[in-house]
């Protein structure tokens, strides 16, 4: 390794004091000897080089990239006369290897060593990119070296979009030897800003409203240039709105007019303010949006609990999800409304000290509850569909908004019903009776049963076990049997195993049935579609007419007054001697 720089160390020597020789004194080597500066004519352009006779035995190739403009464009052609740096003497393939780019540098070596003496600026058009940097090229198309790190104040990441642009620059390295000249943008960028800084620092104080230049964003602020020196406008202090990120309001380059609140002058720190250069908002909120005013605004954010909505810039309201809609139970406000969204709402309440205000989505259309009570009231009949199915009951909708609930127990007076789901289904109309308004609940109770009578009271002479009934209509099917409808207000259950094989009904059937069963304790009636007036029990209704035996043959009043009749017999004496006491 020391022997390779030795003899590096040495050419180089060798090449300067040739390259001094040649300036001094060209006549000390022959014409078109290594180092020396020749005129040559341009004789043929190849895919990648020029070719220059510069009148010896043998031709020179320079390499076609010493000649590209600063927009890429050849500048040199066929029979021009150019001046060439003999490089070395011919190679294997007879060629002399020579350069444009050093004959340029040696010419113009001169001046521009002397304006780095003399700490002159020099200008130049930045013309492609090179590895670490920029190539510039300087007088005489001179190409100079611009290193990243001395492109600007801060590192530029997108160095191609400078080629093309002429900017002044400082030379701030030269090597006369190698023909390396090093330029630097920043050194006079350095220079400026502090001249600026002191001018700003003379000036400065908290308070004061000046414009300034976004220099940089961050997730919590901004970096404003001032003028040398750079303030920092946080992200709460750039709106008295609400501002998520500073890319939404700013961009970098941007200018602004900012407020100094703080600054100080030991550790040159300043923090600056936008929205304190603007009146307050929140200042006129009460006059502006009194309560019940209809008002417009944007959509800015969503939340589980609501939307926010700005009415103004800097004012914001809260849309709440219980605000949103009379008729629907809103899981999430993103199911109503969406980012963006011009929405109109109502004002509902004003706390300017807070800085909130509440807004309500659904007061722009008219209550339905309170539709629904004017119009409604306990006792009326009622029409609807089935909304839902729980185990304990069905909704009934009975107007846009309100649903009335039947509770299973309220569904039959002559089934007891397990599950709702067995006898309606969801989308079946139904007609029942307002039994009770809870106002406070807003809730509906309803019942299907009272539509008739009590058949246990107001039948009891109509049904017995083993009459039979031609037509009832199958209203619903489970998988524990059918469902029918013996007459208005009485059903009655059909079990599987009273329903002949291959001869399920289904809903809406007409199907000739038998009864079964009368059970006065669980008020249910059971029937069959076996041998339907077969059994012995309906051939004795036939033969009888009425039958008044004992357990649960008999209609259904025989089987009440055999459960109660002893009891209704005591209670008729007590009655009487309590009148004949009262007589007496």
């Amino acid at each position: 390794m020391p022997e390779t720089m030795t003899s590096q160390n040495s050419a180089e020597d060798s090449f300067s004091s040739l390259f001094e020789a040649t300036l001094t004194d060209p006549s000390n080597t022959e014409n078109g000897s290594e180092g020396q500066i020749v005129s040559g004519l341009v004789v043929q352009l190849t895919h990648d080089a020029v070719v220059v006779d510069i009148g010896g035995k043998s031709e020179g190739v320079i390499s076609k990239g010493q000649f590209l403009d600063a927009h890429g464009e050849l500048k040199v052609a066929r029979g021009d006369i150019i001046d060439v740096f003999v490089e070395s003497r011919e190679n294997d393939d007879g060629l002399i290897s020579l350069s444009k780019e050093k004959a340029d540098k040696m010419k113009v070596w001169d001046e521009i060593s002397g304006a780095c003496e003399r700490d002159e600026i020099i200008e130049g058009t930045i013309s492609q990119r090179v590895k670490g940097g920029l190539s510039v090229t300087i007088r005489g198309g001179v190409k100079a070296f611009l290193p990243g790190s001395q492109v600007d104040l801060r590192p530029v990441r997108n160095l191609d979009k400078l080629i093309g642009q002429t900017y002044e620059f400082k030379v701030i390295k030269f090597n006369k030897k190698r023909g390396n000249i090093v330029l630097s943008r920043r050194v006079l960028l350095e220079k400026e800003r502090d001249a600026m800084k002191q001018k700003t620092l003379e000036t400065l104080h908290e308070g004061m409203v000046c414009e300034g230049t976004i220099k940089n964003l961050t997730e919590y602020g901004a970096f404003v240039d001032l003028g040398g020196i750079d303030g920092l406008l946080h992200i709460t202090d750039m709106s008295w709105g609400r501002v998520n990120h500073p890319s939404e309001v700013f961009k970098v380059g941007d200018s602004v007019t900012v407020k100094v609140l703080k600054y100080n002058a030991e550790t040159e720190r300043v923090s600056l303010g936008m929205k304190q250069t603007q009146e307050d908002p929140w200042n006129h909120v009460q006059e502006a949006y009194p309560l019940g005013k209809k008002v417009s605004g944007k959509v800015m954010s969503i939340t589980d609990y609501g939307a926010f909505v700005e009415l103004e810039p800097g004012v914001e309201g809260l849309i709440h999800v219980s605000e949103m809609s009379w008729t629907k139970k809103v899981k999430h406000p993103s199911k109503v409304l969406e980012v963006d969204n011009e929405v109109e709402c109502q004002v509902l309440e004003v706390d300017s000290r807070a800085k909130r205000i509440s807004l309500g989505l659904k007061q722009l259309e008219p209550d339905p509850w309170a539709l629904f009570t004017d119009k409604y009231k306990p006792g009326d009949r009622i029409s609807g569909k089935v909304r839902s199915l729980t185990d304990y009951g069905v909704f009934v909708g009975i107007e846009d908004g309100v649903d009335g609930m039947v509770h299973k127990t309220d569904l039959s007076w002559t089934l007891k019903v397990g599950n709702p789901a067995d006898v309606y289904q969801k989308g079946d109309e139904v007609e029942a009776i307002i039994l009770s308004i809870n106002h406070d609940e807003k809730k509906v109770s309803l019942g299907v049963k009272q539509i008739h009578d009590d058949p246990w009271v107001s039948q009891l002479d109509h049904i017995k076990t083993g009459q039979v009934f031609e037509e009832c209509v199958v209203t619903s099917v489970s998988e524990h049997g059918a469902y029918v409808s013996v007459q208005p207000g009485v059903d009655a259950f059909i079990p599987n195993n009273e329903i002949p094989e291959g001869k399920r009904p289904s809903r809406g059937d007409k199907v000739k049935a038998e009864i079964a069963n009368i059970d006065s304790m669980d008020r249910r009636i059971t029937m069959s579609l076996r041998n339907v007036g077969e059994s012995p029990m309906a051939e004795h209704v036939k033969g009888s007419g009425r039958d008044s035996g004992s357990g649960q043959s008999g209609t259904l009043g025989d089987l009440l007054k055999q459960k109660f009749g002893d009891k209704l017999s005591s209670m008729a004496q007590v009655d009487t001697s309590s009148d004949a006491d009262s007589d007496g």
